[in-house]
């Protein structure tokens, strides 16, 4: 195998912010295919790899490299021509490194959209420029909106095939600002590409010279991030405490986890809960060894200067400044389960940051149509990939704030305790 690597040094890039985003849209909107034109163009693919594209374009028949290969990998993609898995990419620029979630564009995978967009910072929406928006846009649209995606790209793709015509481009844009002006989209960007042939995606194209705005490459590596991270409330979720055996060390006890929110430094006061217990921050360590502060998505080993009871499940906060501890969760749950349905008086296993619990449902308030906004207020249950808003009750509180104040402490996933699977998603509302 070729060892020979088309990507920019992993070195160089260490220390530049990332980007999550994930891709959606209707079927055959040409989601893979503008993945791999970023990963070609911006030369992060193995020559190996791109030999095998180029084998597999020419064995189906294919006119051109079909660069969608590069992440539609299942065997069954490739023979259907569709995406039916979340296919995770990396890439980077001199300026940015990047995640991809590439998400499936059928209906019956709003599951696999709902998980590759839970952790984006931008989500990316494409359009197929002959059709315009279909029940698929607005449906990919809400979610993201629902998921507090804090930037949204819509990319009308496909704009060779109507000649590049500006009236076409304005519709669909008008359109869709209309349908996301009801929504929670505070960061919207519409740029018109043609995926197959590279134009409007790492340099502006002369087929656009109507369009003033940037490419689709320009914009992922300048939009702004850094201010999307909450770091008011400080949340860190302890998942491990570190006490090593050695005889020469009787008195370390560090508390490890991912910081959620918030900035935390030697010398901080913090509130331990649920205890409710107060103490100082000694140190903040890291693989690489003490750092003055830590701040999302960091992960560090917090040391206190007292000695107290923590555990995985607990969570080091400030004193005036906490979650709420709930037991009674308002929530709106995506169904992820094929074989049962959500229904009132179900029970559950409930994990939330790193804590774990049970949890009954006590009530369905409504199950939510995402094409129409319509809310049904009669429905008795939620099936696969069907969202509504539910109320549970768990066994033990959970250290929870409201989704749209921190994505990280406001989700959490229902499990099937017999099978062990995760079978909803969901995101608080309100907690009490």
């Amino acid at each position: 195998m070729s060892q020979a690597v088309l990507e920019p040094d992993a070195a160089a890039s260490r220390g530049m912010d990332l980007l999550r985003f994930a891709t959606a849209g209707s079927v055959d909107d040409g989601k893979s295919t503008l993945i791999g034109r970023l990963l070609y163009d911006t030369k992060t693919i193995f020559e190996d790899q791109l030999e095998a594209v180029e084998s597999a374009s020419a064995s189906r028949g294919d006119e051109y490299t079909n660069l969608a290969l590069l992440t539609d990998g299942l065997r069954a993609e490739r023979e259907q021509g569709i995406t039916i898995d979340v296919a995770y990419r990396y890439f980077a620029t001199p300026r940015r490194k990047f995640i991809i979630a590439d998400t499936p564009g059928h209906i019956q995978y709003t599951r696999n959209m709902v998980t590759g967009a839970s952790t984006a910072d931008l989500a990316l929406i494409l359009v197929d420029a002959r059709k315009g928006l279909v029940e698929q846009s607005r449906r990919h649209a809400f979610l993201t909106s629902l998921l507090r995606v804090p930037h949204l790209v819509l990319c009308v793709n496909k704009m060779d095939l109507v000649d590049w015509d500006q009236k076409v481009f304005e519709r669909i844009a008008d359109e869709f600002t209309s349908f996301a002006a009801k929504l929670d989209a505070p960061d919207l960007t519409i740029i018109p590409i043609s995926a197959l042939n590279g134009d409007n995606i790492a340099s502006r194209s002369e087929n656009s010279p109507w369009y003033e705005g940037p490419s689709l490459l320009h914009h992922l590596e300048h939009v702004h991030i850094a201010s999307d991270r909450n770091l008011v409330d400080v949340r860190f979720p302890v998942q491990y405490v570190i006490r090593p055996q050695s005889t020469t060390v009787t008195d370390y006890r560090g508390y490890a986890g991912q910081v959620a929110s918030g900035i935390l430094k030697p010398g901080d006061d913090v509130m331990v809960l649920p205890s409710g217990l107060t103490s100082t921050i000694a140190a903040i360590e890291t693989a690489d060894g003490p750092v003055d502060e830590a701040f999302p998505p960091m992960s560090v080993t917090v040391r206190l200067n007292d000695e107290i009871d923590i555990s995985r499940g607990d969570m080091i906060c400030r004193p005036h400044n906490a979650p709420a501890a709930a037991q009674d969760i308002e929530a709106m749950i995506c169904w992820m389960d094929e074989t049962a349905p959500l229904r009132v008086g179900g029970k559950y296993a409930i994990k939330h940051t790193t804590r774990s619990a049970r949890a009954v449902v006590r009530g369905l308030q409504y199950r939510l149509d995402v094409n129409t906004l319509h809310r049904d207020e009669s429905a008795g249950e939620l099936s696969l990939n069907e969202i509504g808003r539910v109320k549970l009750r768990t066994t033990v509180p959970l250290l929870a704030d409201e989704y749209r104040r921190n994505r990280t402490t406001g989700g959490f996933i229902l499990i099937d305790e017999g099978t062990h699977r995760t079978v909803g998603a969901g995101i608080i509302i309100e907690a009490r």
